[in-house]
């Protein structure tokens, strides 16, 4: 009889060691390595999830084009790329509650109401359960197959019977592997079970989408090479106590990973934001110190968000500063040039700069934007109602060009504003009508514009 022993496997990165370790020598993690039982006599029996195809030349390969699924959701086929790709492997991952069993079971319904067979496969929660999320999503469909298992060879059985074109795992974490000893959700499960489902979905042309847990940093839970294996990730930002969702691909064989889709989580799920400039400026106070609006691009598509700031004297010998939806460090950045640049005395002046409705840009075209919203509530003086301004600053205060802003210029309009501050070195060749376009080149121009 074999003898069973134990190792211990990091967490984040799959290093194995027959001996405790604070700290993982590969990644430099600490606490992250968790005790494993195995069966020695499995060691170094390894499945081969390579195919057996002869090589061929590269002018050999034939190429058509890959067969896309449409979703009922325009938003979602948008981040995809034009809709999910027939044996594809697609990861979702996100906080939870945020709503990833959701938009699965959303995505299910629809498909399987355009006569698509569908295999939904749930770790975390019971038939009933489902059942009862399907009837408030108003989900009903002869070709949606619900399971609730965990067993990786049962679940293939039950895929070998039914022949399903979709296949949805909720989540990664749960499935195991049952001649793998170690616990559901260790680095050894996740990589051996999605490896398998990888194989399965490319054998039987299948499309697999896949929910992963995320850890506390936000990263998603398990090794990395989970990320490189699957040909899609997903993730879904927003906060649990705010109604807006953001669906952002950071990696796409098949399409763009700078795509966004936005949504709104209502009382029968997820709904799609088709306007999401017109959701983000509802309810913007006109006229109000400290509060402008800014033309961001999120993949190819441009977004009016409005960016607040609060500047007030401090009460303690050390002011504070805080950024919420906008990087820290370019704020106190940005503080720094103005002080330096401007003459502003902010080293006595709580900060606070906030981009409205829950996003997060990243973006340095935000810049002008910020230093306008804290100048304005420095000095308390009113921005235009009608302004949107756009631009870089480098540290001498001077304002740098952006990319496509032509196209975010349009969106402005669109939404009825009248005047935009740009990058004096934007101004060649661009012509927008029923837009006053004003081109600066430092702060001082651009201070001297807003007000």
């Amino acid at each position: 009889m074999a003898k069973i022993k134990k190792r211990y496997i990091c967490q984040q990165c799959g290093y194995e060691s027959l001996r405790w370790l604070g700290k993982c020598p590969e990644c430099e993690e600490w606490n992250s390595l968790v005790e494993e039982l195995y069966d020695s006599s499995t060691l170094g029996k390894k499945t081969s999830y390579l195919s057996s195809n002869k090589a061929m030349t590269l002018d050999e390969v034939s190429i058509d084009e890959e067969e896309r699924f449409f979703t009922g959701m325009a938003e979602l086929n948008r981040v995809l790329g034009g809709g999910v790709v027939a044996g594809s492997l697609i990861l979702i991952g996100g906080d939870p509650g945020i709503g990833k069993s959701t938009i699965l079971l959303q995505i299910s319904s629809q498909l399987a109401a355009k006569g698509l067979k569908v295999l939904y496969v749930s770790g975390e929660e019971s038939l009933k359960q489902i059942k009862i999320r399907a009837q408030r999503l108003n989900t009903q469909s002869k070709k949606l197959f619900i399971l609730a298992e965990t067993n990786l060879p049962i679940i293939e059985n039950v895929v070998n019977d039914i022949a399903p074109d979709i296949l949805m795992i909720d989540s990664i974490q749960t499935m195991y592997q049952p001649e793998i000893s170690s616990a559901p959700g260790s680095v050894s499960q996740v990589r051996e079970v999605t490896a398998k489902l990888m194989l399965l979905s490319k054998e039987k042309d299948i499309a697999t989408f896949i929910v992963g847990h995320v850890t506390k940093q936000g990263a998603i839970a398990g090794p990395r090479v989970l990320e490189h294996m699957v040909d899609t990730v997903l993730y879904f930002e927003g906060e649990r106590h705010h109604t807006y969702r953001i669906l952002r691909a950071v990696k796409n064989r098949f399409g763009s990973t700078n795509e966004i889709g936005i949504f709104e989580m209502g009382s029968r799920g997820l709904e799609e934001v088709l306007n999401p400039s017109e959701m983000l400026l509802s309810g913007r106070p006109i006229g109000s110190p400290g509060t402008i609006v800014i033309p961001s691009l999120e993949g190819t598509r441009p977004v009016l968000v409005e960016l607040q700031a609060l500047v007030s004297t401090t009460s303690f010998g050390m002011p504070r500063r805080m950024a919420t939806g906008i990087d820290y460090n370019r704020v106190v950045l940005l503080m720094a040039i103005m002080e330096k640049r401007l003459g502003m005395e902010l080293q006595n002046q709580d900060a606070y700069v906030n981009i409205v409705g829950g996003l997060k840009i990243d973006e340095p075209a935000l810049d002008l934007g910020v230093v306008i919203a804290i100048a304005s509530s420095f000095k308390n003086i009113k921005i235009h109602p009608d302004l949107i301004a756009i631009g870089e600053v480098g540290l001498t205060g001077e304002v740098r060009s952006v990319q496509f802003i032509e196209k975010r210029l349009i969106e402005g309009k669109k939404m009825g504003f009248k005047k935009c501050l740009i990058p004096s070195s934007n101004l060649k060749g661009l012509k927008v009508e029923g837009l006053e376009i004003m081109g600066v080149s430092n702060l001082y121009e651009a201070l001297e514009y807003a007000f």
